[in-house]
């Protein structure tokens, strides 16, 4: 929001400076982004009259013109400008005058002609950025004046950087009431007086979708002069506020808009056709927006039309036909309420930004249409003639939006502040902000004015007290009485070492968007549960992830295509499902893919398979004591391989899985190679056990092999669980260290070969001792694993 200072004082003048302005709007979250002075090194330019122009002896380019400036003697001016013409008005630096450049006026003589002088461009004066010819004032100029007072100068363009929550402040009308209240000041009000209808002229609204537009105010103005040029102080106005003026009625709209915080728009008569209709757009609809752009339209829309055709897009932008054009004669001014969630996010999807969807996206005042059609009727009236007709108000009353009182506890508010605030103070505030507060036994029951939107809980009145009140008068104290600190688990495995664990063995740390496309999550069959946003940023943004490893592939397939053949990355993170509620869950996912260790001329060459990162996952194990019932079952995640998969399950209870990517979701992914990847909860996985120390043995170790051929389908968990369970405390450890398959074990068999590790605390295992815990082991797999011994 740019606006112009000397147009904020007219509506409220606080006694301080520029500087002490800009502060305290700041201090009270109207941040001050940036201030243009205006104005400044003006002493000496005058408004001079070309009453004569010649061209030069000697230059092409150049005029010799001679410049009234109410004296008796006009002065000889050199000018190269091509606007430079009799008759016209213009800046004169005198000599002696230094412009705000720097440039100090001398006379001079240019290519032999004498120039006693300076004709000035906007851009000369730092009053616009426009250089290509000089600054044009209107005819009626006062010649010789001064044209720092004519041009009511020295001023500021002031732009705030406001937070979305404060869209009444994008009018000077609203943003008037919080500089009043910051300096106990009064605010004026806009003029608002109501102007008489001269014709019968009107033009039917019906609306159609009520609930998106619950009022719609138009009138007709008639016989108006669109060719007319916008007087000086509003096109002034204007350009200090950021706009480029355009044309009289168009500016009219926009000065309004700045004034009070409406969007109005204006539209030819001559070119509607029958009522206005304010509906959804319809399939197939097309409209040319004053952007010369034209947008295909889907119902998602709103759109104002008439019984032809789509004039405009609600609350964004006018259609290019129904423009009006100097050629305009009759006029329907357009000012509208349109609900936020009509307009939030439909500019964007045409790659637009518009003053007005800026507004209408974060709320406008429901009850600013009637006084803006008043307001701009009387400046049109003012500029361009004309005869109004009577305004036409349309309203779905059960859809406007209406103020809801909130109670404000003394007692909280100064809880909250940590510091007490007089009774009249609070009054004053609340009162100077616009609102209508009743006193009550606890404080006080106080109802917003329309215009504001963020006022619905006591924290926004207690907001609104400190913003105003200045939070450098809120004292800074530290916190007494006794503070809990939460002391984590004794147990509980530190985020940080997971992620130092993972480091150490060669992976790198990734952040991915928590937002995905659906289409991808589709691709993965994990679109189950997604939570949409009402309001993406775009469509490969559009719902919240269900899991990591879809984000961390994608990065993977990113560096891979970046000649990367050797890729490791983990992520720790949030996923997001809705289950009845909406469930958060903490998970730890990691992807992988290339040779399995570092090129070089001693690492074996092997590219990395399922037992590497089910080796790393079980490292993460390993950092909880290992004390868990970690095991790993077959998985049947449609997107694993189902040769080449497992789930994991910690202590009987699925928490993850691991295992190579499915070679069909591969393919739809366009990832070469083998991806292997493990996703599991982080809960769980970060759950140990407090260490507790023990002696070690004194006593020898025993080792014992034994070689079995076991079915295919017997996995090496179980065959581990069986010995374990068999031979007892005897066994400190189970090691395979060899597997062979042939066609002498015959079809659908495999050979283990197994290390029984032995040893006793307290005595020195004998060899009988070794031989029956080898048969009690032995006997244990042939009875529970339809294994036999190999000989």
């Amino acid at each position: 929001m740019k606006f112009s200072e000397n147009w904020l004082r007219e509506f409220v003048n606080p006694p301080v400076d520029r500087g002490e302005l800009c502060r305290r709007l700041t201090m009270a979250g109207l941040e001050v982004e940036a201030v243009d002075a205006l104005g400044a090194g003006l002493d000496g330019v005058v408004i001079g009259e070309i009453v004569d122009c010649a061209p030069h002896p000697n230059a092409d380019k150049l005029r010799v013109c001679q410049v009234s400036v109410g004296k008796d003697a006009p002065l000889q001016i050199v000018c190269g400008a091509p606007n430079a013409r009799v008759g016209l008005k213009a800046p004169l630096a005198m000599i002696g005058a230094r412009l705000p450049n720097g440039v100090e006026i001398r006379k001079a003589a240019l290519r032999g002609v004498e120039s006693n002088g300076m004709l000035c461009s906007a851009r000369e004066l730092a009053l616009d950025g426009d250089a290509s010819g000089l600054l044009e004032l209107p005819v009626d100029a006062p010649v010789g004046t001064a044209l720092a007072g004519y041009l009511a100068l020295p001023d500021a363009g002031i732009e705030l950087k406001l937070t979305p929550n404060r869209p009444d402040c994008l009018g000077l009308r609203g943003l008037a009431h919080d500089v009043a209240a910051l300096f106990g000041v009064t605010a004026k009000e806009p003029a608002s007086a109501s102007i008489g209808a001269v014709s019968d002229a009107r033009r039917e609204v019906r609306l159609d979708a009520g609930a998106d537009c619950p009022r719609y105010v138009g009138r007709v103005i008639e016989g108006v002069d669109a060719a007319a040029k916008s007087p000086l102080w509003l096109a002034e106005r204007l350009r200090r506020s950021g706009i480029r003026p355009i044309s009289a009625i168009v500016d009219v709209t926009q000065y309004v808009m700045l004034e009070l915080g409406q969007p109005m728009h204006a539209y030819d008569m001559g070119k509607l056709d029958g009522a206005i209709q304010v509906r959804r757009a319809r399939a197939g609809e097309r409209v040319k927006l004053l952007d010369g752009n034209e947008h295909a339209l889907v119902p998602d829309f709103l759109v104002i039309a008439d019984s032809s055709n789509v004039v405009g897009l609600a609350g964004i932008m006018g259609g290019i036909d129904s423009r009006v054009v100097d050629a305009t004669r009759d006029v329907f001014l357009e000012a509208a309420h349109f609900a936020p969630a009509a307009i939030m996010g439909r500019a964007r999807k045409l790659g637009l930004h518009t003053d007005a969807s800026h507004r209408f996206e974060r709320g406008v005042d429901p009850q600013l249409p009637r006084l803006a059609t008043e307001r701009a009727t009387r400046l049109i009236l003012d500029v361009c003639g004309g005869k109004p007709g009577p305004v036409i108000e349309t309203v779905q009353a059960d859809a406007l939006p209406k103020p809801v009182a909130v109670m404000l506890r003394r007692a909280r508010l100064a809880r909250v502040l940590g510091v007490t605030v007089a009774d009249g103070e609070v009054e004053r505030i609340l009162g100077a902000l616009d609102m209508r507060v009743e006193k009550t036994a606890e404080g006080w029951r106080v109802t917003p004015p329309t215009r504001r939107f963020d006022i619905a809980i006591e924290e926004d009145l207690i907001e609104e007290i400190a913003r105003i009140h200045g939070y450098d008068r809120v004292p800074t104290r530290a916190p007494s009485g006794e503070l809990r600190l939460h002391l984590p688990a004794e147990a509980e495995i530190p985020r940080a070492r997971l992620r130092a664990q993972l480091a150490a063995r060669g992976y790198r740390e990734a952040i991915c968007m928590s937002f995905v496309a659906r289409e991808l999550l589709e691709r993965w069959e994990l679109a189950g549960g997604a939570v949409a946003l009402a309001n993406p940023l775009s469509a490969d943004l559009a719902v919240m992830r269900t899991s990591l490893l879809p984000g961390l592939v994608e990065a993977l397939k990113y560096n891979r295509n970046r000649q990367q053949q050797r890729v490791r990355l983990f992520e720790m993170g949030l996923v997001f499902q809705v289950d009845g509620e909406l469930r958060q869950t903490p998970r730890l996912a990691a992807v992988a893919c290339g040779r399995a260790l570092p090129e070089g001329w001693a690492t074996d060459k092997r590219d990395i398979d399922f037992f590497d990162l089910k080796a790393d996952l079980e490292s993460l194990n390993a950092l909880a004591g290992g004390a868990r019932e970690f095991a790993f079952v077959p998985a049947t995640e449609p997107w694993l391989h189902p040769g080449r998969s497992a789930r994991l399950m910690i202590d009987g209870t699925p928490s993850g899985v691991v295992g190579a990517l499915h070679p069909r979701l591969a393919k739809a992914l366009d990832v070469d190679g083998d991806v292997h990847v493990f996703e599991a909860q982080l809960n769980p996985l970060a759950a140990g056990i407090v260490p507790r120390a023990r002696p070690i043995s004194a006593f020898p170790m025993l080792r014992r092999d034994i070689a079995v051929v076991v079915p295919d389908a017997v996995s090496y968990a179980a065959i581990e669980s069986c010995v374990k369970e068999a031979v007892g405390q005897h066994l400190t450890e189970v090691i395979v260290f060899d597997r062979y398959s042939g066609q002498n074990l015959g079809s659908g068999a495999k050979s283990l070969a197994i290390g029984l590790i032995l040893q006793d605390d307290y005595r020195t295992l004998t060899v009988e001792d070794a031989d029956r815990c080898v048969t009690q082991a032995v006997a244990a797999l042939e009875s529970r694993c339809q294994a036999r011994l190999r000989g």
